[in-house]
């Protein structure tokens, strides 16, 4: 018998275009990401998509890009396994359902549009420097309190699941 072990999937949305501290920050979450050994998920384009991917492929990890258009190459370098929707802006959806918490790192009204998805789906919204939510999300100030605050979300979830079953 063959035991199937699911990785943890967290979605890294925000800014297509950023700033130096937001490129860092980004990273950050995609590098600590592959050391804790969560797959990530985002729209596999530039800005935080690529910078989150970058640190998640240099760190070992895989990325999984969720692309707005009909092409696979329009991914950026690092997004391991590219998933062709031809669906624009709707393919938010499928990232925040595919994303098992949310982490917001600056970001427009795409960004505001995967949170409030994620909210609604009731799954766990991190944000660090990006849309005050801070009424139904998590507010990190750090990387490294964006990505313990996803797996710890993630954990309790899988374990109240658990307890319910």
């Amino acid at each position: 018998m063959i035991l199937s072990q699911r990785k943890t999937i967290i979605g890294v949305i925000g800014a297509g275009q950023l700033s130096p501290q937001g490129e860092e920050q980004a990273y950050r979450i995609g590098q600590l990401l592959a050391e804790q050994g969560a797959v990530l998920v985002c729209g596999g384009l530039g800005g935080v998509m690529e910078a989150a991917s970058r640190g998640c492929a240099e760190a070992g990890g895989q990325v999984i890009g969720i692309l707005p258009g009909a092409d696979a190459t329009a991914a950026n370098p690092y997004v391991t396994l590219p998933i062709v929707t031809n669906m624009g802006h709707a393919r938010n959806i499928m990232i925040a359902h595919t994303a098992q918490a949310l982490i917001a790192v600056a970001g427009g009204y795409g960004t505001l549009s995967e949170m409030a998805i994620g909210l609604k789906l009731g799954k766990p919204v991190i944000q660090l420097d990006s849309w005050d939510l801070s009424a139904d999300a998590i507010v990190a100030l750090s990387p490294e309190q964006a990505v313990t605050a996803a797996l710890a979300a993630v954990l309790k979830g899988t374990r109240d699941a658990e307890r319910q079953a």
